[in-house]
C-alpha cells in the first residue's frame, strides 16, 4: 500500500508548521505529503519549500487562486496528482499522533472508508503551543479537552464495526479511503463552495456506492488547534444540496475529479 498524506491549509502557517512536523516524526512515513493549498499567501510557500529541503519525504504543493473558501477544488486537485493508492486526509490545523499514519494504513480495508475523532487543543493554550512548538500530547496533558480522545488502545480498536449510515463523529480533518472508490463517485462535489457539509456529502456518495465507513476510535489520534470558525453564509445551500444527495441516493457528482484526471 502506497499512502498520500493529504494536507488541506489557507494563511496559517504557523499551525501548518507544527502538523507539519508531527509528519516527520510519524513512526511509520507516508509514501508522499499531499498539501491541499486553497489560496495561501507567500509566508505558506517559504515555509513549505523549507520543508521539502530539509525532509526526505516527497511533498506536493497544489496551490490554485484564493477566491474564496474553494476546500472541494483543491482537495480534488490534489488528489487527482495522488501517486499513492490510498489517502489520510488531515487540515492543516491538526498535529497527529506519531501512530497516526500507521493506524489509518493498519486499519485499512477493501470497500472501506475509516473516520477518526479530534482532541481539541484550547485557546488559552495557544501561545505557549506555538512559543514551543508543542507537538507532544497525551491523556494528562496541558491545554486540552475532550481528553478521552487521546486514548491510544489499540485492542479496543476492533470492537468498532464497519457501517452504511452517515455517523454524526464524521470529520474530515481525520478521514481515510481508497482512491480508487473516491474517483469512482468522482470526488468531491465543486458546487460545494464556502464552509459546510463538504465531506459528509462526498462520504454519503460513498455509502450510497456500497463503501462502508468505520470509526477509528483509540487509535488515529489527531490534535485540532482551535481557530474562530469560519464564514458560515453557505452552510444553508451547502446543507440543501447535501439533503439531495441523501434524497436521491446520489452515487456520483457532476462537478467533480474527473477534470483533472
Amino acid at each position: 500500500m502506497k499512502t498520500s498524506l493529504l494536507i488541506s491549509t489557507y494563511n496559517w502557517p504557523e499551525a501548518l508548521g507544527l502538523v507539519l512536523k508531527s509528519a516527520e516524526r510519524q513512526s511509520v512515513q507516508p509514501f508522499e505529503i499531499l498539501i491541499a493549498d486553497d489560496g495561501s499567501k507567500e509566508e505558506t510557500k517559504k515555509l513549505i519549500e523549507n520543508f521539502k529541503m530539509k525532509t526526505l519525504i516527497k511533498v506536493v504543493h497544489v496551490w490554485h487562486e484564493d477566491k474564496g473558501f474553494r476546500r472541494s477544488k483543491i482537495l480534488n486537485k490534489a488528489i487527482a496528482v495522488a501517486a499513492g493508492d490510498y489517502i489520510v486526509q488531515i487540515d492543516g490545523d491538526c498535529i497527529m499522533h506519531s501512530d497516526f499514519v500507521k493506524d489509518h494504513q493498519k486499519m485499512a480495508e477493501n470497500n472501506q472508508f475509516l473516520f477518526g475523532s479530534r482532541v481539541n487543543i484550547q485557546q488559552g493554550f495557544l501561545k505557549e503551543l506555538f512559543e514551543r512548538g508543542t507537538i507532544n500530547f497525551g491523556f494528562y496533558s496541558k491545554g486540552i479537552k475532550k481528553r478521552t480522545r487521546a486514548m491510544r488502545i489499540p485492542i479496543l480498536s476492533s470492537t468498532y464495526k464497519a457501517s452504511n449510515e452517515l455517523s454524526t463523529k464524521l470529520r474530515g480533518c481525520n478521514l481515510s479511503f481508497w482512491k480508487k472508490d473516491f474517483i469512482a463517485i468522482n470526488g468531491y462535489n465543486e458546487d460545494f463552495e464556502g464552509w459546510g457539509r463538504e465531506d459528509s456529502e462526498m462520504v454519503i456518495r460513498l455509502l450510497n456506492s456500497g463503501v462502508m465507513g468505520k470509526r477509528l476510535r483509540y487509535r488515529g489520534i489527531i490534535y485540532h488547534i482551535w481557530h474562530l470558525v469560519k464564514d458560515q453564509s453557505r452552510f444553508e445551500i451547502n446543507d440543501s444540496l447535501q439533503l439531495q444527495t441523501q434524497k436521491n441516493k446520489v452515487k456520483r457528482c457532476e462537478n467533480g475529479i474527473t477534470k483533472y484526471l
